[in-house]
Formats: C-alpha cells, sequence, structure tokens
C-alpha cells in the first residue's frame, strides 16, 4: 500500500487493472471499427430513408455509442467528432434540413479517424478535422435555429394593492 494526499492506493491492483485494460486495449480498435461500420450503415439508411424517418434515431445512436465510449478506447478526438454530430441531430430546428453531406462528413471524419489511428489529441490533421467539423455544425445550427419569439408589450395586469 501507499499514500498519496492522505489516500491509500493498492498498487497492486492498480497494476492488475492496467494490465487488463492493456490486454483489452488490442480488442479496441476492433471494437472501433465495428462501430465504424454500424455507424457508416446509418448514414447509408439516412441516404435511403431520409431524416424524418427512424434511420435519424439509429444515426444517432451509433454517433452516440461512439461518442461515449471512444476516448475510453483510445480515440478521444473520434469522439468529438461523434459529438459533433449527435449535437447537429439533436439541435436542428427541422432535421430534415440536415445537409446530408455535412452528415457523411461527420461519419468519414470519425471513420478517418480510426483508420488512421489518430489517438492523441495533439493529432494535428484529426484535431484540424474535428474543429472543422464543429464550426461547420455551430454555423448550420446558428443559421437554421428558430427565430426567437417576437417581442410583444407586456399586458397590463391590474393593480396589486386597490386604490384608496
Amino acid at each position: 500500500m501507499a499514500t498519496e494526499n492522505g489516500i491509500e492506493l493498492d498498487l497492486e491492483a492498480i497494476a492488475r487493472a492496467e494490465a487488463a485494460l492493456a490486454a483489452l486495449s488490442e480488442e479496441f480498435t476492433d471494437w472501433m471499427k465495428e462501430d465504424c461500420d454500424r455507424l457508416d450503415a446509418a448514414r447509408l439508411r439516412v441516404h435511403q430513408k431520409g431524416l424524418a424517418s427512424e434511420a435519424r434515431d439509429e444515426l444517432f445512436r451509433a454517433a452516440h455509442d461512439i461518442k461515449g465510449q471512444a476516448a475510453t478506447f483510445g480515440y478521444p478526438l473520434a469522439a468529438e467528432a461523434a459529438d459533433s454530430l449527435c449535437r447537429l441531430l439533436l439541435n436542428a430546428a427541422d432535421p430534415a434540413r440536415i445537409p446530408l453531406v455535412l452528415i457523411d462528413q461527420h461519419v468519414y471524419g470519425v471513420r478517418a479517424i480510426v483508420r488512421e489511428n489518430a489517438r492523441e489529441e495533439d493529432n494535428a490533421i484529426a484535431r484540424a478535422l474535428v474543429q472543422s467539423l464543429r464550426r461547420l455544425t455551430d454555423d448550420f445550427l446558428a443559421h437554421e435555429a428558430p427565430p426567437p419569439p417576437e417581442q410583444t408589450d407586456p399586458v397590463a395586469g391590474p393593480p396589486l394593492a386597490p386604490k384608496p
């Protein structure tokens, strides 16, 4: 046992956990590739059936799964790209107006990050790709956001106390 900041640490348990994680890490890439294939299949269904169908939900679930587990599997930038796609699908005022090419760019971006094994957060090319996807998503959402409610004059209510 070691102590750090007043907390006892079981170094043997930590070493066992790290060894188990290292043994699994070989499978992480395969799992990510499978998730990327599922994401791409969902993208193709959106092309066939449109965004106003269950295909949109399937695309969102595939992107959300990658967003949630890619960082754990060693692909933090793939998680960020998937997060951008999730934001796009969730926050569009009218999902049917999302350009399919923007969805394609997100899916291709996630797949490229995994294919190129871009695991480091400071990978310049992958970082630039993620920033570009976020910027495109932000621009689309800002342009497509529903207009703010019209400002109306407040209706005068009755006085709170009777006049003397």
